[in-house]
């Protein structure tokens, strides 16, 4: 199993908790929990490990009722989330995608199933599979250097968990075909604009702005906020029937030659070659049209001479 038990330490008059993890940083004070993924050397991509850990940190917020929202991050400042890690996801196959699949959908729905508001603070890339995260978020603050958008047409991934579902309510059925079809990305400035995000604030004031929305939240009733988050969830939770298509369609990605020809091109700093697999496609098109032509689908005995 990928994940790992995390240790609980309380602090004088139970004010602060923090929780022991390897991918993560757990901690809550002042009734906000503060979810850190730590893995700033890779941009904070994540891995099984990380999303087991994300869940496990997030829904161990029910146990305190005290707390008024959680805040969900990336260390440093270079970026919120970068996405899957590559070296996790180059492993997946139609066999063993459903491990990871399941992972990202839980991570989901511990988030939107969270009794509490949670926040993305997102501070420079928040790409692909880390953008997903944010759009599971109940509300986005960004930093004015953070960029956002959908990678997986340049690197032979599908942004089936949430992505394919939400952009389209979120900025509208054109530009979430751009996002994900061109991988438009957007600055911060650009995604509020669009609906994309709530707010964006310079790099320096985005944890003092955070802290105001947390403050905000904390000074309101509980019992709505849960309420509410319940009934704006419901249209969206219909689309479950298409989160499930979604895993099933991701789960014939992995472990393809494309996806793994578009991870292995990023990883070695080189543009993919996805012309091949259109190329190799029309020949065998081609040849299969030919075989018709011949009656090859046919039996041997029942075939037409052909000049």
């Amino acid at each position: 199993m990928a994940k790992r038990p995390a240790k609980t330490s309380n602090g004088k008059n139970g004010k602060r908790n923090e929780k022991t993890y390897g991918d993560i940083l757990y901690e809550v004070k002042d009734q906000v929990a503060w979810v850190t993924i730590n893995r700033p050397r890779v941009l904070n991509a994540f891995r099984e490990q990380t999303l087991d850990e994300l869940i496990d940190a997030l829904k161990s917020t029910r146990e305190d009722p005290s707390i008024a929202c959680a805040v969900v991050t990336g260390a440093g400042d270079k970026a919120f989330s970068a996405g899957g890690d590559f070296y996790a996801m180059k492993r997946l196959n139609w066999i063993n995608g459903a491990m990871w699949n399941d992972r990202m959908q839980g991570l989901a729905m511990t988030i939107r199933g969270l009794a509490i508001p949670v926040i993305a603070m997102v501070n420079g890339w928040c790409m692909g599979g880390g953008h997903e995260l944010a759009l599971w978020c109940d509300l986005v603050i960004a930093s004015d250097n953070a960029v956002l958008g959908q990678t997986g047409a340049k690197v032979g991934a599908c942004p089936t968990v949430g992505a394919t579902q939400y952009l389209p309510r979120i900025i509208g059925e054109r530009l979430a075909r751009e996002m994900i079809f061109c991988a438009r990305q957007f600055t911060a400035k650009e995604a509020v604009a669009i609906g994309l995000i709530n707010k964006c604030v310079p790099q320096k004031d985005l944890l003092r702005e955070t802290l105001v929305w947390c403050e905000t939240i904390k000074g309101h009733s509980p019992q709505t906020l849960r309420m509410t988050k319940k009934s704006l969830n419901f249209e969206s939770d219909l689309l479950y029937a298409s989160w499930q298509q979604g895993m099933e369609l991701l789960a014939h990605v992995w472990g393809s030659e494309e996806s793994l020809e578009g991870m292995n091109a990023f990883l070695a700093g080189r543009k993919p070659d996805f012309q091949k697999f259109r190329m190799r496609g029309k020949r065998e098109l081609e040849e299969y049209l030919d075989g018709c032509a011949k009656d090859l689908n046919a039996p041997p005995s029942m075939r037409r001479a052909h000049a």
